[in-house]
Protein backbone atom coordinates (compact mmCIF):
# COMPACT_ATOMS: atom_id res chain seq x y z
CA UNK A 1 0.00 0.00 0.00
CA UNK A 2 1.28 3.44 -0.96
CA UNK A 3 0.39 6.85 0.43
CA UNK A 4 -0.14 10.16 -1.34
CA UNK A 5 0.97 13.17 0.70
CA UNK A 6 0.37 16.90 0.57
CA UNK A 7 1.66 19.69 2.82
CA UNK A 8 -0.32 21.74 5.32
CA UNK A 9 -0.06 25.50 5.87
CA UNK A 10 3.12 25.01 7.87
CA UNK A 11 4.76 22.86 5.22
CA UNK A 12 4.35 19.60 7.13
CA UNK A 13 3.47 16.41 5.19
CA UNK A 14 -0.19 15.35 5.51
CA UNK A 15 -1.62 12.10 4.21
CA UNK A 16 -4.15 12.81 1.46
CA UNK A 17 -4.93 9.41 -0.03
CA UNK A 18 -4.12 5.75 0.15
CA UNK A 19 -2.98 4.07 -3.08
CA UNK A 20 -3.85 0.39 -3.50
CA UNK A 21 -1.73 -1.73 -5.81
CA UNK A 22 -2.97 -4.50 -8.11
CA UNK A 23 -2.46 -7.25 -5.55
CA UNK A 24 -4.43 -5.25 -2.96
CA UNK A 25 -7.46 -4.03 -4.91
CA UNK A 26 -7.88 -7.15 -7.06
CA UNK A 27 -9.03 -5.39 -10.26
CA UNK A 28 -8.14 -7.30 -13.42
CA UNK A 29 -7.08 -4.84 -16.12
CA UNK A 30 -8.55 -7.17 -18.75
CA UNK A 31 -12.00 -6.31 -17.38
CA UNK A 32 -11.50 -2.67 -18.42
CA UNK A 33 -12.91 -1.73 -21.81
CA UNK A 34 -9.88 -1.23 -24.11
CA UNK A 35 -11.46 1.91 -25.59
CA UNK A 36 -11.70 3.42 -22.10
CA UNK A 37 -8.00 2.74 -21.64
CA UNK A 38 -7.34 4.33 -25.03
CA UNK A 39 -9.18 7.52 -23.96
CA UNK A 40 -7.15 7.71 -20.74
CA UNK A 41 -3.85 7.11 -22.55
CA UNK A 42 -4.62 9.82 -25.13
CA UNK A 43 -5.37 12.32 -22.36
CA UNK A 44 -2.13 11.42 -20.60
CA UNK A 45 -0.15 11.72 -23.84
CA UNK A 46 -1.47 15.28 -24.06
CA UNK A 47 -0.37 16.05 -20.50
CA UNK A 48 -3.64 15.54 -18.63
CA UNK A 49 -3.94 13.03 -15.76
CA UNK A 50 -7.02 10.81 -16.22
CA UNK A 51 -8.75 8.05 -14.27
CA UNK A 52 -11.72 5.72 -14.36
CA UNK A 53 -14.01 6.81 -11.54
CA UNK A 54 -17.17 5.87 -9.68
CA UNK A 55 -19.41 2.87 -10.19
CA UNK A 56 -17.12 0.93 -12.52
CA UNK A 57 -14.29 0.96 -9.97
CA UNK A 58 -16.70 -0.02 -7.19
CA UNK A 59 -18.15 -2.94 -9.15
CA UNK A 60 -14.75 -4.24 -10.21
CA UNK A 61 -13.52 -4.27 -6.60
CA UNK A 62 -16.71 -6.00 -5.44
CA UNK A 63 -16.20 -8.57 -8.18
CA UNK A 64 -19.42 -8.01 -10.11
CA UNK A 65 -19.64 -8.71 -13.83
CA UNK A 66 -17.79 -6.35 -16.17
CA UNK A 67 -19.36 -2.86 -15.91
CA UNK A 68 -21.34 -1.48 -18.84
CA UNK A 69 -20.19 2.09 -18.29
CA UNK A 70 -16.70 3.44 -17.67
CA UNK A 71 -16.80 7.08 -16.59
CA UNK A 72 -13.56 9.01 -16.92
CA UNK A 73 -12.36 12.10 -15.06
CA UNK A 74 -9.44 14.37 -15.91
CA UNK A 75 -8.09 17.87 -15.31
CA UNK A 76 -8.53 18.79 -19.00
CA UNK A 77 -11.39 21.21 -19.65
CA UNK A 78 -14.24 20.15 -22.00
CA UNK A 79 -12.91 22.30 -24.85
CA UNK A 80 -9.46 20.70 -24.55
CA UNK A 81 -10.95 17.21 -24.42
CA UNK A 82 -12.96 18.00 -27.55
CA UNK A 83 -9.78 19.03 -29.40
CA UNK A 84 -8.07 15.75 -28.50
CA UNK A 85 -10.97 13.52 -29.63
CA UNK A 86 -12.57 14.26 -32.99
CA UNK A 87 -15.18 11.58 -32.23
CA UNK A 88 -16.65 13.58 -29.35
CA UNK A 89 -19.11 16.31 -28.44
CA UNK A 90 -19.61 18.62 -25.48
CA UNK A 91 -22.96 18.20 -23.74
CA UNK A 92 -24.77 20.08 -20.98
CA UNK A 93 -25.40 23.77 -20.53
CA UNK A 94 -24.45 24.25 -16.89
CA UNK A 95 -22.60 21.04 -16.07
CA UNK A 96 -20.53 20.64 -19.22
CA UNK A 97 -18.79 17.36 -19.98
CA UNK A 98 -17.74 15.41 -23.05
CA UNK A 99 -19.08 12.26 -24.69
CA UNK A 100 -16.45 10.34 -26.64
CA UNK A 101 -17.94 7.93 -29.19
CA UNK A 102 -16.64 4.54 -30.28
CA UNK A 103 -19.36 3.10 -32.51
CA UNK A 104 -22.37 2.47 -30.26
CA UNK A 105 -20.29 2.99 -27.11
CA UNK A 106 -20.16 6.33 -25.30
CA UNK A 107 -17.54 7.26 -22.71
CA UNK A 108 -18.42 10.17 -20.44
CA UNK A 109 -15.39 12.33 -19.70
CA UNK A 110 -15.75 15.01 -17.04
CA UNK A 111 -13.38 17.61 -15.63
CA UNK A 112 -12.43 17.70 -11.95
CA UNK A 113 -14.91 19.96 -10.15
CA UNK A 114 -14.36 22.42 -7.31
CA UNK A 115 -16.22 22.50 -3.99
CA UNK A 116 -16.36 26.30 -3.95
CA UNK A 117 -20.13 26.12 -4.52
CA UNK A 118 -20.71 22.94 -2.52
CA UNK A 119 -21.20 19.55 -4.14
CA UNK A 120 -23.36 20.73 -7.04
CA UNK A 121 -21.40 23.68 -8.40
CA UNK A 122 -19.83 23.68 -11.84
CA UNK A 123 -16.47 25.37 -11.25
CA UNK A 124 -13.48 23.35 -12.38
CA UNK A 125 -11.11 22.25 -9.62
CA UNK A 126 -8.57 19.67 -8.53
CA UNK A 127 -8.74 15.95 -7.87
CA UNK A 128 -8.54 16.67 -4.12
CA UNK A 129 -11.69 18.77 -4.41
CA UNK A 130 -13.46 16.52 -6.88
CA UNK A 131 -13.45 13.57 -4.50
CA UNK A 132 -15.29 15.58 -1.85
CA UNK A 133 -18.20 16.07 -4.28
CA UNK A 134 -18.73 12.32 -4.70
CA UNK A 135 -21.85 11.14 -2.91
CA UNK A 136 -20.74 7.96 -1.13
CA UNK A 137 -17.30 6.56 -0.38
CA UNK A 138 -17.79 3.42 -2.49
CA UNK A 139 -18.26 5.71 -5.52
CA UNK A 140 -15.31 7.97 -4.74
CA UNK A 141 -12.48 5.76 -5.98
CA UNK A 142 -10.16 6.55 -8.89
CA UNK A 143 -8.47 3.83 -10.95
CA UNK A 144 -5.34 4.40 -13.02
CA UNK A 145 -5.19 1.56 -15.59
CA UNK A 146 -1.63 2.43 -16.59
CA UNK A 147 -0.20 1.93 -13.11
CA UNK A 148 -3.04 -0.44 -12.09
CA UNK A 149 -3.59 1.56 -8.91
CA UNK A 150 -6.72 2.64 -7.01
CA UNK A 151 -6.48 6.07 -5.36
CA UNK A 152 -8.66 6.29 -2.27
CA UNK A 153 -9.10 9.59 -0.41
CA UNK A 154 -12.11 8.56 1.71
CA UNK A 155 -11.56 4.96 2.88
CA UNK A 156 -13.89 3.73 0.14
CA UNK A 157 -12.07 0.42 -0.28
CA UNK A 158 -12.43 -0.33 3.44
CA UNK A 159 -16.14 0.57 3.30
CA UNK A 160 -16.63 -1.83 0.38
CA UNK A 161 -14.92 -4.58 2.39
CA UNK A 162 -17.20 -3.73 5.34
CA UNK A 163 -20.26 -3.77 3.02
CA UNK A 164 -21.10 -0.22 4.08
CA UNK A 165 -22.74 2.70 2.25
CA UNK A 166 -21.18 5.78 3.86
CA UNK A 167 -21.68 9.38 2.68
CA UNK A 168 -18.71 11.54 1.77
CA UNK A 169 -20.66 14.80 1.90
CA UNK A 170 -21.84 15.81 5.41
CA UNK A 171 -25.33 14.55 6.27
CA UNK A 172 -26.63 18.06 6.90
CA UNK A 173 -25.93 18.97 3.24
CA UNK A 174 -25.84 15.87 1.06
CA UNK A 175 -29.59 15.52 0.41
CA UNK A 176 -30.45 19.21 0.56
CA UNK A 177 -28.01 19.81 -2.31
CA UNK A 178 -29.37 16.86 -4.32
CA UNK A 179 -32.39 14.89 -2.98
CA UNK A 180 -32.00 12.14 -5.60
CA UNK A 181 -28.92 10.99 -3.68
CA UNK A 182 -31.35 9.36 -1.22
CA UNK A 183 -32.60 7.08 -3.99
CA UNK A 184 -29.04 6.32 -5.04
CA UNK A 185 -28.11 5.33 -1.49
CA UNK A 186 -30.95 2.80 -1.40
CA UNK A 187 -30.04 1.56 -4.88
CA UNK A 188 -26.38 1.07 -3.97
CA UNK A 189 -27.36 -0.86 -0.87
CA UNK A 190 -29.61 -3.18 -2.87
CA UNK A 191 -27.27 -3.74 -5.82
CA UNK A 192 -23.98 -4.14 -3.94
CA UNK A 193 -25.12 -5.98 -0.82
CA UNK A 194 -23.90 -3.09 1.34
CA UNK A 195 -25.93 -1.86 4.30
CA UNK A 196 -27.06 1.66 5.10
CA UNK A 197 -26.08 2.72 8.66
CA UNK A 198 -28.98 3.60 10.99
CA UNK A 199 -27.85 7.23 11.06
CA UNK A 200 -28.05 7.42 7.26
CA UNK A 201 -31.47 5.75 7.15
CA UNK A 202 -32.76 8.11 9.83
CA UNK A 203 -31.68 11.18 7.88
CA UNK A 204 -33.18 9.78 4.66
CA UNK A 205 -36.55 9.23 6.33
CA UNK A 206 -36.49 12.76 7.76
CA UNK A 207 -35.49 14.19 4.37
CA UNK A 208 -37.78 12.13 2.12
CA UNK A 209 -40.08 15.10 1.45
CA UNK A 210 -37.20 16.81 -0.36
CA UNK A 211 -38.08 14.61 -3.34
CA UNK A 212 -41.45 16.36 -3.67
CA UNK A 213 -40.24 19.25 -5.90
CA UNK A 214 -37.95 17.03 -8.03
CA UNK A 215 -39.04 17.17 -11.67
CA UNK A 216 -41.15 14.31 -13.11
CA UNK A 217 -38.53 13.77 -15.82
CA UNK A 218 -35.82 13.11 -13.24
CA UNK A 219 -38.08 10.85 -11.18
CA UNK A 220 -38.97 8.98 -14.37
CA UNK A 221 -35.28 8.48 -15.07
CA UNK A 222 -34.73 7.06 -11.57
CA UNK A 223 -37.77 4.77 -11.81
CA UNK A 224 -36.61 3.44 -15.18
CA UNK A 225 -33.21 2.68 -13.67
CA UNK A 226 -34.95 0.65 -10.97
CA UNK A 227 -37.08 -1.26 -13.48
CA UNK A 228 -34.04 -2.04 -15.63
CA UNK A 229 -31.67 -2.82 -12.76
CA UNK A 230 -32.41 -6.50 -12.21
CA UNK A 231 -32.71 -5.62 -8.50
CA UNK A 232 -36.05 -3.83 -8.51
CA UNK A 233 -37.62 -5.90 -5.70
CA UNK A 234 -34.77 -5.13 -3.29
CA UNK A 235 -34.55 -1.47 -4.31
CA UNK A 236 -38.29 -0.90 -3.93
CA UNK A 237 -38.26 -2.70 -0.55
CA UNK A 238 -35.48 -0.36 0.57
CA UNK A 239 -37.32 2.68 -0.80
CA UNK A 240 -40.48 1.65 1.08
CA UNK A 241 -38.48 1.18 4.27
CA UNK A 242 -37.04 4.70 3.99
CA UNK A 243 -40.33 6.40 2.94
CA UNK A 244 -38.98 7.28 -0.52
CA UNK A 245 -41.24 5.16 -2.71
CA UNK A 246 -44.24 7.37 -1.95
CA UNK A 247 -42.55 10.04 -4.09
CA UNK A 248 -41.62 7.69 -6.93
CA UNK A 249 -44.90 5.75 -7.08
CA UNK A 250 -47.46 7.33 -4.74
CA UNK A 251 -50.47 5.32 -5.98
CA UNK A 252 -48.69 1.97 -5.64
CA UNK A 253 -47.34 2.92 -2.22
CA UNK A 254 -50.80 3.89 -0.97
CA UNK A 255 -52.27 0.62 -2.20
CA UNK A 256 -49.47 -1.39 -0.57
CA UNK A 257 -50.00 0.36 2.77
CA UNK A 258 -53.74 -0.30 2.61
CA UNK A 259 -53.61 -3.89 1.39
CA UNK A 260 -51.02 -6.46 2.49
CA UNK A 261 -52.07 -8.91 -0.21
CA UNK A 262 -51.52 -6.28 -2.88
CA UNK A 263 -48.16 -5.38 -1.32
CA UNK A 264 -47.01 -9.01 -1.38
CA UNK A 265 -48.21 -9.45 -4.97
CA UNK A 266 -46.53 -6.22 -6.13
CA UNK A 267 -43.15 -7.19 -4.67
CA UNK A 268 -43.50 -10.73 -6.03
CA UNK A 269 -44.14 -9.27 -9.49
CA UNK A 270 -40.96 -7.19 -9.14
CA UNK A 271 -39.01 -10.34 -8.23
CA UNK A 272 -40.35 -11.93 -11.41
CA UNK A 273 -39.37 -8.77 -13.29
CA UNK A 274 -35.79 -9.13 -12.05
CA UNK A 275 -35.66 -12.74 -13.27
CA UNK A 276 -37.13 -11.65 -16.60
CA UNK A 277 -34.54 -8.88 -17.01
CA UNK A 278 -31.72 -11.32 -16.25
CA UNK A 279 -33.03 -13.79 -18.83
CA UNK A 280 -34.00 -11.15 -21.40
CA UNK A 281 -31.49 -8.29 -21.17
CA UNK A 282 -32.56 -6.85 -24.53
CA UNK A 283 -36.30 -6.87 -23.80
CA UNK A 284 -38.25 -3.68 -24.44
CA UNK A 285 -39.54 -1.42 -21.68
CA UNK A 286 -43.17 -2.33 -22.43
CA UNK A 287 -42.50 -5.96 -21.54
CA UNK A 288 -41.00 -4.86 -18.23
CA UNK A 289 -43.84 -2.48 -17.41
CA UNK A 290 -46.21 -5.47 -17.49
CA UNK A 291 -44.77 -6.61 -14.15
CA UNK A 292 -45.27 -3.16 -12.60
CA UNK A 293 -48.87 -2.79 -13.78
CA UNK A 294 -50.42 -6.25 -13.83
CA UNK A 295 -51.49 -6.42 -10.16
CA UNK A 296 -53.11 -3.01 -10.46
CA UNK A 297 -54.96 -4.04 -13.63
CA UNK A 298 -56.07 -7.24 -11.92
CA UNK A 299 -57.99 -5.09 -9.44
CA UNK A 300 -59.80 -3.46 -12.36
CA UNK A 301 -60.98 -6.70 -13.96
CA UNK A 302 -64.59 -6.63 -12.83
CA UNK A 303 -65.73 -6.05 -16.40
CA UNK A 304 -67.85 -8.61 -18.27
CA UNK A 305 -65.06 -10.23 -20.30
CA UNK A 306 -67.51 -12.41 -22.23
CA UNK A 307 -68.07 -9.52 -24.61
CA UNK A 308 -65.46 -10.10 -27.33
CA UNK A 309 -66.53 -7.38 -29.76
CA UNK A 310 -63.87 -5.11 -31.21
CA UNK A 311 -65.65 -1.96 -30.02
CA UNK A 312 -65.89 -3.27 -26.46
CA UNK A 313 -62.21 -4.31 -26.47
CA UNK A 314 -61.26 -0.87 -27.75
CA UNK A 315 -63.25 0.90 -25.04
CA UNK A 316 -61.85 -1.41 -22.37
CA UNK A 317 -58.33 -0.72 -23.58
CA UNK A 318 -58.85 3.06 -23.49
CA UNK A 319 -60.19 2.98 -19.93
CA UNK A 320 -57.44 0.65 -18.73
CA UNK A 321 -54.71 2.69 -20.41
CA UNK A 322 -55.97 5.89 -18.74
CA UNK A 323 -56.12 4.18 -15.34
CA UNK A 324 -52.59 2.80 -15.76
CA UNK A 325 -51.30 6.18 -16.92
CA UNK A 326 -52.59 7.80 -13.73
CA UNK A 327 -51.42 4.90 -11.58
CA UNK A 328 -47.73 5.23 -12.47
CA UNK A 329 -47.51 9.03 -12.19
CA UNK A 330 -45.20 10.92 -11.82
CA UNK A 331 -43.38 8.35 -13.97
CA UNK A 332 -43.93 9.21 -17.62
CA UNK A 333 -42.66 6.40 -19.87
CA UNK A 334 -42.80 6.52 -23.64
CA UNK A 335 -46.44 6.23 -24.70
CA UNK A 336 -45.85 3.34 -27.11
CA UNK A 337 -44.25 1.29 -24.31
CA UNK A 338 -47.14 1.90 -21.92
CA UNK A 339 -49.61 1.00 -24.68
CA UNK A 340 -47.70 -2.22 -25.33
CA UNK A 341 -47.82 -3.16 -21.64
CA UNK A 342 -51.57 -2.51 -21.33
CA UNK A 343 -52.34 -4.53 -24.48
CA UNK A 344 -50.15 -7.37 -23.20
CA UNK A 345 -51.96 -7.50 -19.86
CA UNK A 346 -55.41 -7.39 -21.47
CA UNK A 347 -54.40 -10.16 -23.85
CA UNK A 348 -53.64 -12.32 -20.80
CA UNK A 349 -57.35 -11.94 -19.96
CA UNK A 350 -58.37 -12.93 -23.47
CA UNK A 351 -59.06 -9.38 -24.63
CA UNK A 352 -57.51 -8.79 -28.04
CA UNK A 353 -56.71 -5.15 -28.79
CA UNK A 354 -55.49 -4.00 -32.16
CA UNK A 355 -52.16 -2.26 -32.30
CA UNK A 356 -52.95 1.39 -33.11
CA UNK A 357 -51.69 2.67 -36.43
CA UNK A 358 -49.30 5.57 -36.29
CA UNK A 359 -49.41 8.34 -38.81
CA UNK A 360 -46.08 8.62 -40.53
CA UNK A 361 -44.69 12.05 -41.13
CA UNK A 362 -43.60 12.87 -44.66
CA UNK A 363 -39.83 13.23 -44.73
CA UNK A 364 -38.69 15.81 -47.26
CA UNK A 365 -35.35 15.38 -49.01
CA UNK A 366 -32.61 17.74 -47.81
CA UNK A 367 -32.21 20.93 -49.76
CA UNK A 368 -29.38 21.00 -52.25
Amino acid sequence: MLVRYATDSKGRPVQKAVIYTKSEHGINRRDIDPDAIFVINRLKENGYPAYIVGGAVRDLIIGKKTPKDFDIVTDATPSKIKKIFRNSRIIGKRFRLVHVFFGQKIFEVSTFRSIVDGSVGNEFGTMDEDVMRRDFSLNALYYDPSKEQVIDYVNGVKDIKKHLVRPVIPLDRIFIEDPVRMLRAVKYGATTGCRLPHSLKRVIRKSAQLLSPVSPSRLTEEMLKIINSGHSADIVSGALDTDLYAYLQPAATSMMLDNRKYSAAYLESLSELDAFVAANPDSRLGERLVFVLRDFVKGLTNWPLENKSASYASELYKRTWADCRNFILPMNPQRTELEFAVRKILQSYGVQVRTPRRRTKMVLPPEE
